[in-house]
């Protein structure tokens, strides 16, 4: 595989990237000053030469994304506060986007979140009397959770056996909201009780939540790689995440169960992104410079996977050993793993301590 994505590669080129828009005041910034002597401008020509790559970068881009949509099959799973976003694209063929997680997924998880949203009001102003910025937004907090109370037995999209925990959870809510409101002050133990109350039945309807999301997720792969058939073997994936959800994904986890280990961190992807939601664009455009540079890789180095890795950070991690060394302190630094590793791209070594919120009493 890798010799034939090395020829489309070398066809296309590497993936976008974007100029800045002020390239002389760019140049003028990394130079530290106007250019002016003849050192200045030597140094300034050859930074262009970092600048002008660019313009080749986009052309590339475009060439090398056409390439592999013709050749191979991509699926992009994206977060949403839907429970994720599916999308199927095929070669000659219009992208399929697949059906969305049912709604009682989205019920579940508004309620979970508006119970430790009131955690963020109240906690900034526990034991303070003097502060009331807290009653304002939890007075207005309060009128939104009595009306979904009140409303929620008209909802078709829970299930009846479901809707008791749901229903709980929003009334003490609203019970502790009034009590803070009555009192005109946040106190500690009143928040202590309240959250504990409310742990059982959150760590119940986040279960109900992840089942279905789950549930759904691999009824769309199961019909996806039936469709795809033998060109599953030859699909491309990912997944995107921020900081806080590249633990436990469960979109990548999901993806991994239809791509098996060997796939992982090689055709099915994690990819990290600044924000909860991205766009189908900006995840093809991250998979096309992922893909692309494998084969930069493989033409200067003689490595498929060494570009997945940062360049500079074996030589990086060498001169930390040595610094270290000389300081006589020992260094923090994970073990090297080799290039095109398929380990599983987030924390996997086994230690001490919960792992999950059953393992939370």
């Amino acid at each position: 595989m890798a010799t034939g994505v090395l020829a489309a590669g070398l066809a296309a080129g590497t993936a976008s990237a974007q100029a800045p828009a002020n390239l002389p005041g760019y140049l003028a910034n990394i130079s530290g000053n106007t250019p002016s002597s003849a050192s200045d401008l030597a140094t300034r020509d050859v930074l262009q030469l970092d600048i002008g790559m660019f313009s080749l970068y986009d052309r590339a881009s475009n060439i090398y994304r056409r390439n592999i949509l013709a050749k191979h099959p991509i699926i992009l799973a994206m977060f949403t506060n839907e429970g994720g976003r599916l999308m199927l694209f095929r070669p000659g063929q219009a992208p399929i986007d697949a059906p969305k997680v049912p709604k009682v997924y989205q019920i579940l998880k508004s309620t979970g979140h508006s119970t430790m949203a009131l955690s963020q009001v109240a906690i900034p102003s526990v034991n303070n009397p003097a502060d009331k910025r807290w009653i304002a937004p939890m007075a207005a907090y309060r009128t939104q959770m009595k009306t979904a109370l009140d409303n929620l037995d008209a909802s078709n999209d829970i299930q009846a056996d479901w809707k008791p925990a749901v229903k709980e959870i929003l009334a003490t809510n609203v019970a502790y909201m009034d009590d803070c409101l009555a009192k005109g002050a946040v106190t500690l133990d009143p928040l202590l009780a309240f959250a504990k109350k409310q742990a059982p039945n959150i760590k119940l309807i986040i279960n109900w939540a992840a089942s279905t999301q789950v549930k759904h997720w691999m009824g769309v792969m199961d019909e996806w790689s039936a469709m795809l058939g033998p060109d599953m073997a030859k699909t491309y994936a990912a997944a995107n995440t921020i900081y806080v959800a590249r633990q436990n994904n469960v979109l990548f986890s999901v993806l991994a169960q239809y791509f098996g280990p060997e796939a992982i961190n090689d055709r099915l992807m994690l990819i990290e992104t600044m924000g909860f939601t991205t766009t189908p664009e900006d995840m093809l455009t991250s998979m096309t410079r992922i893909i692309g540079d494998r084969s930069v890789g493989e033409l200067f180095f003689g490595n498929y996977k060494v570009m997945d890795f940062e360049l500079m950070g074996g030589d990086g991690r060498k001169t930390i050993l040595s610094e270290m060394q000389r300081r006589g302190k020992q260094p923090v630094l994970p073990p090297a793993v080799p290039f095109g590793s398929k380990q599983w791209p987030t924390l996997i070594t086994a230690g001490p301590g919960p792992t999950s919120l059953d393992d939370l009493k």
